[in-house]
């Protein structure tokens, strides 16, 4: 049975060293080559193939992300995970979008690492548990956020007063444009964030401005 070449890329020399002997450690796997940023290692892809990849995100010249979209436009079977320190939904959702495998904070061991690489390797995908927490969690917010303005459409009433918002008008301009009280304004405005899922007054304008509500904005 042939071993599993593994391309590491990280900024810390290192970081790769001691990754490297720890892997080596498998029968299983050969690390053919290391990189110290996205740009080395795709001149490295230009002259040997690897079975998976490991590469840290935050890197100078070519980070992970950049370099993992390169990578799966031009080899979209190309087996990649991430290895980092950066757990913010941001840089996960970005990641996965490009096309990694699995995913894998710098703090775990090596026989996750090693469970990880053996999952991808057979073509499934492998994400930390703290990493698939953080995606369920958006997933779910995402959906809760999509079905509460799916159930509670606004009214036309409702339209009037968010478009007077986000010209900017106060309560007792926008009360005296729709002859309604400056209180029926504030009510108005509490059911729109509660129905948009905004936080407050500037995310009802990006609310409106995302969904192209109203052709004047």
């Amino acid at each position: 049975m042939a071993k599993v070449s593994i391309l590491l890329i990280d900024d810390h020399e290192m970081v790769r060293k001691g990754l490297r002997a720890l892997l080596e450690r498998n029968k299983n796997y050969s690390v053919n080559a290391e990189a110290e940023n996205g740009k080395e290692a795709l001149l490295l892809l230009n002259k040997m193939s690897f079975d998976v990849i490991l590469t840290d995100i935050s890197m100078p010249v070519v980070d992970g992300i950049a370099f993992t979209k390169e990578v799966i436009n031009a080899y979209p079977e190309q087996k990649i995970i991430a290895l980092t320190m950066m757990d913010e939904s941001i840089h996960i959702k970005q990641m996965l979008r490009a096309g990694a495998s699995g995913y894998l904070l710098k703090n775990c061991g090596l026989e996750e690492i090693t469970l990880a690489i053996d999952k991808v390797v057979e073509g499934e995908k492998y994400f930390t548990p703290k990493i698939t927490m953080t995606v369920m969690d958006h997933f779910i917010s995402q959906k809760k956020k999509e079905k509460h303005v799916e159930r509670f459409p606004l009214s036309a009433r409702e339209n009037e007063v968010l478009h007077l918002i986000v010209k900017e008008l106060s309560n007792q301009e926008i009360a005296d444009r729709l002859f309604i009280s400056p209180r029926t304004v504030e009510v108005h405005k509490r059911n729109l964030i509660d129905k948009t899922g905004s936080k407050n007054v500037a995310g009802l304008v990006l609310y409106a401005v995302n969904h192209q509500l109203f052709n004047d904005i």
